[in-house]
């Protein structure tokens, strides 16, 4: 099914610590923190000043305000994983109050600013194929992620990123039951699956694919619906500044010949990242950022791109069906 016209989605992984809980520490990386924090509100007013429509993925455990408050939206039911060190409820324990866990201020002024989604990381960065994980924590935990929102925000989140891309069919079912209408996955190439076994190899293909063409096309005709929930697959994660790097660049380069090429085709892209991801050199991310924002209005003005969250996307789908279900109705009776 082609849209008629090309679209671009941005999607932001908004999760601070609690993405990264299980292999960094918190202590030495507030400095990292404090750069993300302040860029933050530079990243949003880049997008207001460019008209962008992104989503923003949201960990609900960054929504509170404390301990106290953190407590008090836990599920009754957490995860019994196997490894306890993939849980975020046994990584707090005694943790202190540092920058980089709660922010619901800032998702306040996100959620406040014209065209931005809040959308769901799920609650505790649940890894929902995790040995140990269950389909009822895993519901328990969306739902927490639900209810913080919606409380904090005044919005109830039907976007979902599953937490480091963990999902499969009954997963997916599970997430359509607590009222998610869309989600976001990984690139079909063969070194972005299976993100539970990760090795060197894919690691090595995604970096080198930033840079040369090493798999598949990365825009695409448009999502995958299936039944009450649409598929959205991501196209390429914006990778941060790296200092002295060679490569900066070619990385942005390669992403706008690929936006190009989907304008050609009419085609979504969609493009990702954290927002940590510019703690370090936080002004020269936002640079980078600022001349990618501007060669999309370029984009905007001579292809007709279209800047859309992940939840207008779904919406424009589903409308879509329905229109062709109704004609095709139509045709049968007449």
């Amino acid at each position: 099914m082609n849209l008629q016209r090309p679209i671009l989605v941005i999607s932001l992984d908004f999760e601070l610590h609690w993405g990264r809980f299980d292999k960094y520490s918190l202590e030495e990386h507030q400095g990292y923190y404090e750069g993300t924090l302040q860029a933050i509100p530079r990243i949003l007013e880049l997008f207001e000043k460019h008209q962008i429509h992104a989503t923003w993925a949201t960990v609900g455990m960054l929504l509170a305000k404390d301990w106290e408050e953190w407590t008090h939206y836990s599920p009754a039911l957490l995860p019994g994983y196997v490894n306890s060190n993939y849980s975020a409820y046994h990584w707090a324990i005694n943790k202190p109050n540092l920058k980089g866990l709660f922010a619901p201020e800032l998702a306040l002024k996100v959620s406040q600013t014209p065209g931005q989604e809040m959308a769901s990381h799920s609650f505790a960065h649940y890894y929902a194929m995790e040995s140990g994980a269950s389909k009822e924590s895993f519901q328990a935990d969306l739902m927490a992620s639900k209810k913080i929102t919606k409380d904090k925000l005044g919005k109830d989140p039907v976007s979902l990123v599953f937490p480091r891309n963990q999902y499969d069919p009954q997963i997916i079912q599970s997430a359509s039951e607590v009222g998610f209408k869309n989600f976001r996955t990984n690139p079909e190439d063969w070194f972005w699956k299976n993100t539970v076994e990760e090795t060197l190899l894919k690691k090595i293909f995604r970096t080198g694919d930033t840079l040369y063409p090493l798999g598949k096309t990365s825009s695409y005709e448009s999502p995958e619906v299936y039944g009450d929930i649409c598929k959205i697959p991501a196209s390429r994660l914006l990778r941060p500044y790296r200092k002295g790097s060679i490569f900066n660049p070619t990385r942005i380069k390669r992403i706008k010949s690929e936006i190009r090429a989907a304008c050609k085709q009419n085609q979504v892209y969609h493009l990702w990242w954290h927002p940590h991801n510019f703690g370090h050199y936080p002004m020269e991310n936002l640079k980078v950022l600022e001349e990618l924002l501007e060669f999309i209005d370029e984009m905007k003005a001579t292809s007709g791109l279209e800047s859309k969250t992940m939840e207008e996307l779904a919406k424009i789908m589903f409308e879509t069906i329905e229109k062709e279900k109704s004609s095709d109705q139509n045709i049968s009776v007449n």
